[in-house]
C-alpha cells in the first residue's frame, strides 16, 4: 500500500524490490531520478574538503584567515538550515515534484555561481544557495520515494535515496582527485555539481507528483492515473481505498495537534510525556550523528612543524622529489611560492606538513566511515521516522531535522578554529570523547522498536525505557505485550 509506516529494508525486500522494478521498471526509474537528489546532497557535503585547498592558493585572505575558511565549509550548512525549515511548507503547498524541481534549480544556480566568484565573498554566496537545495534535498527526496513506491519495497527504495548520498560524496572525493592538475582546480570541482543537477531536472519534468499529495489536494483521478503506473490493474481499487483512509485519519491526527504557534505546538508536545521521550530520543540522536565529527572538512590532516607554528606569515618549502626531506622555512608571499615550486622543484605547504603517518590516518578514516554509515549515519533518521507518534510527527521530524543541521553548522564552523588551537590529533581525539558520550546516551534514552508497531512503540515510551540490566520491572508489561493475539 502507498499509505503506511516506515517499512525497513531487509535481505528479502532488496530481491522483492529487484523483482517488482524489473515487472515494472517505471517504479525504478522514478526512485532513481528523485535519488539524483541524494547524490547532490552528498556530492556538494564532500567536495568542499578538497576544493578548500586550492580556494586558499588563490585568495591568501582565505589562506591567513580560519573564519573565511570555516565560512565557505559551514555556508551550505546554514543555507540548509533554511532548507530544510521551507522544504515542508513547499513539500505541502507545491508538492513533492515541485519541490524536487526546486531544488535542482537552487543546486544549479549555486554551482554556477562558485566557478566564476571573483572572490571568497561570491564563493560563500554560492555555498548558500546549494545549502538550500541540500536542505530541501535531504527531506524531499526521501519523502517523494516513499509516497511513490510500493510499501513491500518501500524500505529498499527509500534506502536507495541514502546509498546515493554516499556514493555522491566517494565522487566528490574522485571529482577532486581528477581535477588537481588541471588549470582552475576548485572552480572546476565545484562546478561539475550543474550537470547531475540538470540531469535530474530534465527527468523529474516527465514524472508524475506523489499520489498522496494528489489525493491531499483532492485531484482523485490523477492520483489514481499515477497509482495504476505503480501496481497491477487488480490491485489498484484496493490501494485507492487504502490511500483514501489513511488519509483521512492524518487529516483527522493532524487536527489534533492544533494551529497554534509554533511556540505554543513546542510547548504542547513536550507536555506529552510520550512526545517529549520520543524528542530527547531523537533530537539527541541528530546531534550526535554530527558531533561525532563526520562532517568535518579539514584542510590538512598533517602534524604542523615549528615553521608553520611559528607564525601564520610563515610557510615551508619541502625540498622537491621527498616531501619528508627538510626544507627551507620562508615568508609566506607569492614570491617565494613561486620559487620553491619552480626554481627549486619544492612543495609548498602553508597550515601543515607531510607524515609518516599518513597511511595510518588513512586506514583509521575508513574504518571510521565504514563503522559510521550502517549506524549513526543512517539510524538516527529511521528511529525519528517511527519513534513520535502519528500526530506529532511530522511537526517533531521537523524539529529533529533542524537540530542536526544546526549541530552540523556548529562542527563545521568551529573545526578549523578547534585544529589550530588544538591541533588535529587532539580535536580528533574530542569528536572521540563525544561519540564515547553519544554511546552512554544511546544505551540510556534510546528504545528499540525494530519489529514495533508505531502504537507499540507509543506504548513503550508512555511507561518509560529503561535499558539492561534496569528494566526487570517492566518485564511482565512486555511479556503480556508479546502474547497478544496477532503479535
Amino acid at each position: 500500500m502507498v499509505e503506511g509506516g516506515v517499512h525497513k529494508a531487509e535481505a528479502t525486500d532488496y530481491i522483492e524490490c529487484l523483482t517488482t522494478t524489473w515487472e515494472q521498471p517505471f517504479i525504478m526509474r522514478l526512485a532513481l531520478s528523485a535519488g539524483i537528489g541524494g547524490l547532490l546532497f552528498g556530492y556538494d557535503t564532500g567536495v568542499i574538503s578538497g576544493a578548500l585547498l586550492y580556494i586558499r592558493d588563490d585568495f591568501p585572505s582565505v589562506d591567513k584567515k580560519t573564519i573565511l575558511q570555516g565560512m565557505i565549509v559551514s555556508m551550505a550548512v546554514a543555507g540548509a538550515i533554511f532548507g530544510a525549515r521551507i522544504g515542508g511548507w513547499m513539500n505541502d503547498r507545491f508538492g513533492r515534484k515541485t519541490s524536487i524541481l526546486g531544488t535542482d534549480i537552487l543546486f544549479f544556480v549555486g554551482a554556477i555561481i562558485m566557478p566564476f566568484a571573483p572572490g571568497p565573498g561570491v564563493i560563500i554566496l554560492g555555498r548558500f544557495f546549494v545549502g538550500l537545495g541540500v536542505g530541501m534535498a535531504s527531506m524531499t527526496a526521501p519523502l517523494y520515494i516513499s509516497e511513490a513506491s510500493p510499501a513491500r519495497i518501500r524500505g529498499a527504495l527509500v534506502s536507495m535515496n541514502g546509498l546515493l548520498i554516499t556514493g555522491g560524496q566517494f565522487l566528490s572525493y574522485l571529482i577532486n582527485l581528477a581535477f588537481t592538475r588541471v588549470d582552475g582546480t576548485w572552480r572546476w570541482m565545484l562546478g561539475v555539481a550543474a550537470i547531475p543537477a540538470l540531469i535530474q531536472f530534465v527527468l523529474m519534468l516527465s514524472l508524475p507528483e506523489s499520489p498522496r499529495w494528489l489525493s491531499r489536494q483532492y485531484r482523485k483521478d490523477e492520483a489514481i492515473d499515477v497509482l495504476r503506473k505503480l501496481y497491477p490493474e487488480d490491485e489498484v481499487h484496493d490501494e485507492v481505498e487504502a490511500l483514501r483512509a489513511s488519509i483521512e485519519n492524518e487529516i483527522a491526527q493532524e487536527s489534533s495537534v492544533g494551529d497554534g504557534n509554533l511556540f505554543s505546538k513546542i510547548g504542547g508536545a513536550w507536555g506529552n510525556v510520550v512526545v517529549r521521550r520520543g524528542l530527547i530520543a531523537g533530537v539527541g540522536l541528530q546531534v550526535a550523528q554530527q558531533f561525532v565529527g563526520i562532517n568535518t572538512s579539514d584542510a590538512s590532516t598533517w602534524n604542523c612543524m615549528t615553521c608553520l607554528k611559528g607564525s601564520i606569515d610563515c610557510a615551508f618549502c619541502a625540498s622537491g622529489g621527498n616531501n619528508l626531506q627538510s626544507g627551507a622555512c620562508l615568508a609566506s608571499n607569492g614570491g617565494t611560492k613561486s620559487s620553491c615550486q619552480g626554481k627549486y622543484g619544492g612543495v609548498w605547504f602553508t597550515t601543515g606538513c607531510p607524515s609518516r603517518f599518513g597511511l595510518l590516518a588513512l586506514v583509521g578514516l575508513g574504518l571510521y566511515i565504514i563503522c559510521y554509515a550502517p549506524g549513526m549515519g543512517t539510524l538516527p533518521w529511521v528511529v525519528n521516522s517511527e519513534i513520535y507518534p502519528l500526530r506529532y510527527r511530522g511537526f517533531c521530524g521537523g524539529i529533529a531535522a533542524v537540530a542536526n543541521w544546526v549541530s552540523n553548522l556548529i562542527v563545521s564552523i568551529t573545526f578549523l578554529s578547534l585544529t589550530q588551537a588544538l591541533g588535529s590529533a587532539y580535536t580528533f581525539l574530542l569528536f572521540c570523547g563525544f561519540a564515547f558520550l553519544s554511546l552512554v546516551f544511546v544505551y540510556f534514552n534510546v528504545p528499540e522498536t525494530k519489529g514495533l508497531q508505531f502504537e507499540e512503540v507509543e506504548k513503550l515510551l508512555k511507561r518509560g525505557f529503561k535499558p539492561w540490566p534496569f528494566n526487570k520491572a517492566s518485564d511482565g508489561e512486555r511479556n503480556s505485550l508479546e502474547m497478544k493475539p496477532g503479535k
